[in-house]
């Protein structure tokens, strides 16, 4: 009960179901180094569309700075301040275009019919739900965009999946889902 303006107001909640058949639903959980495993393989594949990705305006913004640095005059050394600007803001915007592919890679790969991707494919592994169910687009984008937090404070949110009765990381548990092997 919430008194509004000395009215009385009746404030109810839906929670999700919590008691769960246990034998309809896969509680063969993954475990940290499986997880890890499936990590490092998407982190190549990542890191290869990044490269493809960047690596031309990379070329195009070098190609650009070779012209700025030639003309440097080297006895005033507030010349240098564009170049180090425009520097720092490129890698200001590389930094985003990678988080943003990283996060759209995992989003819409856990929300595909494989339900993880290429690493935890490759390893027998899908992304479900607490029900089990597959996810949809805002609980998967919520999961990797809590994944940030996750890794902050040496990756201590990843680490916890290895403690945890889950086995969920700290992005699975504020996201309520579940990584565990393919039925």
């Amino acid at each position: 009960m919430i008194f509004f303006w000395g009215q009385k107001v009746l404030v109810t909640f839906n929670l999700p179901n919590t008691n769960l058949n246990s034998t309809t639903m896969n509680t063969n959980y993954a475990g940290f180094w499986m997880r890890f495993l499936a990590l490092i393989i998407d982190g190549i594949i990542i890191g290869v569309v990044r490269w493809i990705i960047i690596l031309p305006i990379l070329a195009a913004m070098g190609i650009g700075m070779a012209s700025e640095i030639q003309s440097l005059d080297t006895d005033d050394p507030s010349t240098a301040l564009p170049i180090i600007g425009t520097i720092m803001a490129f890698a200001g915007i590389s930094m985003l275009v990678s988080t943003l592919i990283w996060i759209l890679y995992y989003t819409l790969m856990e929300t595909s019919k494989y339900q993880g991707t290429v690493g935890k494919i490759a390893l027998g592994l899908i992304v479900t739900d607490v029900n089990g169910n597959k996810l949809d687009f805002s609980k998967a984008l919520i999961r990797n965009i809590c994944k940030i937090i996750s890794s902050m404070i040496f990756c201590i949110g990843y680490i916890i999946a290895g403690f945890t009765e889950k086995k969920q990381g700290l992005h699975d548990i504020i996201a309520g889902t579940l990584v565990v092997k393919k039925a």
